[in-house]
């Protein structure tokens, strides 16, 4: 649905968060008040245990509302970031709380929300499916500021749009977890191949890099690290193209996206593209400079047709180590361990495909809904039978007041366990079909992937970077925190005639936060003068690239 209606992750993980807490908020306050009436009459030991033959299981409603409340309390940040397995594993607490809420609200009251259930759970049988695929790790680049880059094999027929990013799960290190990181690179340039970045801020990223480290300096090379992936997931279409310039805001980790998009623009000349960027990159240190390793090419050779400056604050140093005064001169000494870890032959062995064609998943929905239908049916039929088969015996009882539905004479379980077997196997049919669809999918592209001619990505080179023919226009600010107004305010004296402009920012709540609010005030945060010369040179577009879990 995401990709139909081209809504972000970001913004679906914004969303659940919204609807959650709302859900636990109003479940306490239904719940809290009706054991606050048993309490004050005296009833609460008698009623609350009760598992009523037909009508509300009240008992069921406690179960759902306690667990409802441990996942809540289980995702909050404070816990969800230190504790992320923790919250992970409660998390999947939702099928008691669901399970409960059918046999305490009853199936009439489900139905309401059963479409999105249906939708959630195909959705959940399509990730599985598609994540047993297994890839590999072909290489990586261990940063000294802690951070990995991961290059994977992916079908040269791949394309993603940039700031796209995917789930990964490495077995090695834990085979239930899977965590998003942002992709590095651009399907314009690597055909054959997908990059990622992460930073070791938590214990799974960290076994990450130890893992790789251990296999690059084991005397038995390890070789085939397995992964899984799901995606690629993103946008729909590059947006960012058709805004005719771009300000970047990122802090830390944040660049990741913006790493594939700076690819993407130095790719290729296109008719409709950005023609100037200015990048501000926010990090606490000087080694967390070494994420721009990647794009050092980009940033320090003239990319025709796109002018791109970029603005570095360093925060909690006052010096590098190193004593080296420019960019250039600190990315030329940074220390990256290249490691190699697959063969030429896991490119066709182990390709990332993607996710499926729109009209593969109409066919798999069509089919699942027709199976749950004609399960429920035909289990209501053979379960809840009608009594009266004679039509004018029925009219006659109901005139008189005797005739009861079949319905109310079965327990009201009855017809709560005939949705949740209805549904199991419908959910189950649908990865059925999906496991089929896909096998017939890699046995069809089997034979072109053997005969693709694999253009390995370049080597590159982090010791030696090209000298600039001109002063570098990149600058390094130490010991302080960019001041956007100043930094928006000369980046449009440089702008010639009205613009659009694209403001994206990647990082912290703070800094997202720091850049819409500027976005809104401007051009008001300056004076009478600067206000009429920004209405008529800049329209801001402000865009948040952020998620987090």
């Amino acid at each position: 649905m995401f990709r139909l209606l081209n809504i972000e992750f970001a913004a679906s993980v914004k969303y659940h968060v919204w609807f959650g807490t709302g859900l636990i908020f109003f479940s306490l306050v239904h719940g809290g008040s009706t054991l606050f009436i048993w309490t004050i009459t005296h009833h609460i030991e008698e009623e609350i245990w009760k598992w009523q033959r037909t009508g509300r299981v009240y008992v069921a409603g406690l179960i759902s509302l306690v667990t409802g409340l441990l996942m809540w309390i289980t995702s909050l940040p404070q816990i969800r970031r230190k504790k992320f397995e923790v919250f992970y594993y409660t998390h999947h607490l939702y099928i008691v709380f669901l399970v409960a809420f059918l046999f305490h609200a009853g199936d009439r009251h489900f139905y309401w929300v059963l479409p999105g259930m249906f939708l959630f759970g195909l959705d959940t049988i399509l990730r599985i499916v598609q994540s047993r695929s297994e890839s590999c790790i072909l290489s990586a680049n261990l940063f000294s500021c802690k951070a990995i880059e991961l290059v994977l094999p992916k079908d040269p027929m791949l394309n993603y749009a940039p700031s796209s990013f995917i789930f990964l799960n490495i077995p090695l290190v834990s085979r239930f977890q899977w965590h998003p990181f942002s992709i590095i690179s651009s399907s314009s340039v690597d055909k054959h191949s997908l990059s990622i970045m992460m930073k070791c801020e938590g214990d799974w990223t960290n076994s990450v890099y130890n893992k790789i480290e251990e296999a690059a300096n084991c005397e038995n090379k390890i070789n085939n690290i397995i992964v899984r992936v799901e995606g690629p997931y993103g946008p729909a279409s590059v947006d960012f193209l058709r805004y005719d310039n771009l300000f970047l805001v990122a802090g830390g980790i944040g660049i990741t996206p913006f790493l594939s998009i700076l690819k993407e623009l130095a790719s290729k000349n296109r008719l409709k593209s950005p023609k100037r960027v200015q990048l501000v990159f926010a990090v606490r240190t000087f080694q967390d400079l070494n994420m721009l390793l990647p794009i050092a090419s980009i940033i320090f050779n003239p990319i025709y047709n796109l002018n791109l400056k970029l603005k570095v604050f360093v925060t909690q140093e006052k010096k590098p180590s190193n004593g080296t005064t420019t960019l250039q001169e600190f990315l030329s000494q940074s220390q990256v361990q290249s490691i190699h870890l697959g063969t030429d032959e896991d490119y066709s062995r182990f390709p990332i495909r993607g996710p499926e064609s729109f009209r593969w998943l109409a066919t798999l929905v069509l089919i699942t809904v027709l199976t749950f239908l004609g399960f429920l049916i035909g289990l209501s039929h053979f379960f809840i039978p009608s009594e009266h088969k004679n039509h004018s015996e029925v009219m006659k009882l109901a005139a008189s007041g005797a005739m009861k539905t079949a319905k109310e004479k079965v327990p009201s379980w009855v017809p709560d366990l005939i949705i949740i077997v209805s549904y199991v196997i419908a959910i189950s049919v649908g990865g059925f079909a999906a496991t089929i669809l896909q096998r017939r999918r890699k046995h069809k592209e089997a034979p072109r992937m053997s005969k693709e001619v694999v253009i390995k990505p370049e080597e590159r080179n982090f010791t030696e970077l090209k000298p600039i023919p001109i002063t570098e226009e990149h600058e390094i600010h130490i010991g302080e925190r960019p001041k956007l107004e100043e930094i928006m305010s000369e980046f449009e004296k440089n702008l010639r005639g009205w613009s659009s402009v694209g403001v994206l920012v990647c990082g912290p709540e703070s800094v997202k936060e720091a850049v819409a609010s500027m976005c809104r005030q401007w051009p008001q945060c300056f004076g009478v003068e600067d206000l009429r010369r920004s209405r008529m040179k800049m329209n801001l577009n402000f865009h948040s690239l952020n998620f987090n879990l």
